[in-house]
């Protein structure tokens, strides 16, 4: 079980995090970089080096920190609030040595990893091709195997990589590349002959980042190169952070979508218009400003939640990552996106951040796997639970959320168990018509899905909230009652989306005629969940009045 660092060293390591920030990284020099387009190479090595930011993510026997999976998650949204681009120079080092933290040898790893702790090395990691995308399976770069005899001296790489970030500075990259059996991570040197990088990509946002191509022409490498003890290791070690990985870019959707939120709500409680503030006026906050903070929270439930599990030692949990990020980064950019409305004409002009935040998170929902990818994925394991569970996976899901709402009646789990429940029964009739033949009807289910679980997570947080058994390192902006009202209100939501949508969906691919329209909304209990809205507004007005410090 990985523990990490305990809440003090937690907020220490955040609080210089901010200072350093605040020191080095000023809204208007942040405005500068994004304007020039430049990359503070420079700032981010002295975050990597002097601040130990790389010390994190290593173990503590190879000389770092053995952060667990919960304080990187913090410290990922905190770097994000700061800049995601800043952001994304900082974790292109993480990833980039994931192939040597969980696929190296034990000699390998004292080596690199000393390395990175040591030095505060740049790295990249180098996946992406130009024509096989977020499609790891169709490698096209090659490792040709250098032998002299029946001995393997070395390998020649060859080929090229595309959208690496950090691409035109690391010291050192992780290149995947296809050997006779199968595709393996090599550590390529940033001055290798025959290893040349492309111009910086000329990107809508992120512009504090680097990215770039990569061309790899006749790359040499010593067999110790080879991460691992063998060939073909390459995919495996790739899925089995995907887990991991993709909750930090849940964590940097968490971390945009809040700076934008908390650039809107003070603004909102300036501005007046019409005599009052906008923050008084319910047509502003219940649009532009409720719901938006209620998914992000719905996100962070989901986030923390797995994080623990991934701390826990359990099994691989690239699904329930696949969620986190689905949700943190869809929620990110619809809260960035919503600020530029809240702010009105300031919130388009260059002037003020929430324009360049909207830019800038909106690569969240690409980078380390598209929303649609993590739809797919969500959808393809989950549907393989509710088969081998003969349709009692959300079901028994749903028996659990009435077991917390028995013990915390107020926190929506009653009605996230209704959720589930009727999930359970959208996800029957889509198996019994054969209408995941429809791709469009798997990946809707993918969202419906990562809505329902979210739904879960968030009331089991807020009854640990009012029970005090948080984790003491989890987040602690809301109140136990206001953040039971955040999950009341998510729930509600939650539930609506599978009633409606399941029903568009099942109905809508299914045969003419083929379901009873009415006996399907009795099965997924579509008046339950339309009598479970009674309330929202009431808690709406809740979360609004803690928002603004009202009594």
């Amino acid at each position: 079980m990985t523990t990490g660092l305990d809440r003090d060293t937690l907020n220490l390591v955040m609080g210089t995090l901010r200072d350093f920030a605040a020191d080095n990284l000023p809204e208007t020099y942040l405005l500068e970089l994004d304007t020039k387009d430049e990359f503070p190479e420079e700032i981010v090595r002295s975050m990597l080096a002097d601040l130990g930011v790389t010390l994190l993510f290593i173990p503590e026997e190879f000389g770092g920190m053995g952060a667990s999976t919960f304080d990187v998650y913090r410290v990922c949204e905190l770097l994000a609030k700061i800049d995601v681009g800043v952001a994304t120079g900082v974790f292109a080092t993480f990833l980039g040595s994931d192939p040597i933290v969980f696929g190296a040898t034990d000699e390998q790893k004292e080596f690199w990893l000393s390395r990175l702790a040591e030095e505060g090395l740049l790295m990249a990691y180098g996946a992406t091709e130009p024509e096989a995308g977020s499609d790891l399976g169709a490698l096209r770069t090659t490792a040709k195997r250098v032998m002299d005899g029946d001995e393997i001296t070395g390998y020649i790489l060859n080929g090229n990589k595309q959208w690496i970030s950090n691409g035109g500075f690391a010291d050192i990259y992780t290149i995947l590349a296809a050997t006779p059996d199968g595709p393996s991570w090599f550590v390529v040197d940033g001055d290798a002959p025959g290893f040349e990088k492309g111009k910086p990509e000329d990107k809508h946002g992120i512009r504090a980042s680097n990215t770039a191509s990569l061309s790899l022409q006749d790359v040499a490498v010593t067999p110790d190169r080879l991460v691992g003890d063998s060939e073909g290791q390459g995919l495996v070690q790739a899925q089995a952070v995907f887990g991991y990985t993709r909750l930090m870019v849940a964590a940097f959707g968490l971390g945009a979508g809040w700076e934008a939120m908390d650039r809107a709500i003070p603004y909102s409680a300036e501005r007046i218009q019409g005599g009052t503030p906008l923050s008084e006026k319910q047509g502003y906050t219940h649009k532009l400003i409720v719901p938006n903070v209620v998914s992000l929270e719905a996100a962070r439930a989901y986030i923390e939640e797995t994080a623990t599990k991934i701390d826990g030692g359990g099994y691989q949990l690239n699904t329930e990552g696949a969620i986190a990020k689905y949700m943190g980064t869809e929620a990110g950019n619809t809260a960035a996106d919503d600020a530029i409305q809240a702010l009105g004409g300031y919130g388009y002009t260059k002037e003020y951040m929430v324009e360049k935040i909207t830019r800038d998170v909106r690569i969240t929902t690409i980078y380390e796997g598209t929303s649609e990818i993590m739809e797919m994925t969500i959808a393809r394991d989950r549907w393989q639970e509710h088969m081998k569970s003969r349709g009692g996976f959300y079901h028994d899901q749903g028996s659990q959320l009435e077991a917390v709402a028995a013990g915390s009646p107020n926190v929506g789990a009653d009605v996230a168990a209704l959720a589930a429940h009727a999930l359970a029964e959208v996800m029957e009739q889509a198996r019994i018509h054969r209408l995941t033949r429809s791709q469009h009807v798997l990946f809707r289910l993918g969202e419906l899905v990562a809505y329902v679980e979210s739904a879960g997570a968030l009331a089991r947080r807020a009854a640990a909230a009012i029970a005090g058994t948080l984790p003491d390192k989890a987040d602690d902006r809301f109140s136990p009652e206001t953040l039971a009202a955040i999950s009341r209100v998510f729930a509600r939501d939650a539930a609506l989306r599978v009633a409606l949508d399941g029903t568009r969906w099942v109905l809508g691919a299914a045969e003419p005629g083929a379901i009873d329209a009415a006996g399907f909304d009795a099965a997924i209990g579509t008046k339950a969940i339309e009598h479970a809205q009674a309330g929202m507004i009431a808690d709406m007005d809740r979360i609004a009045d803690a928002l603004y410090d009202r009594d």
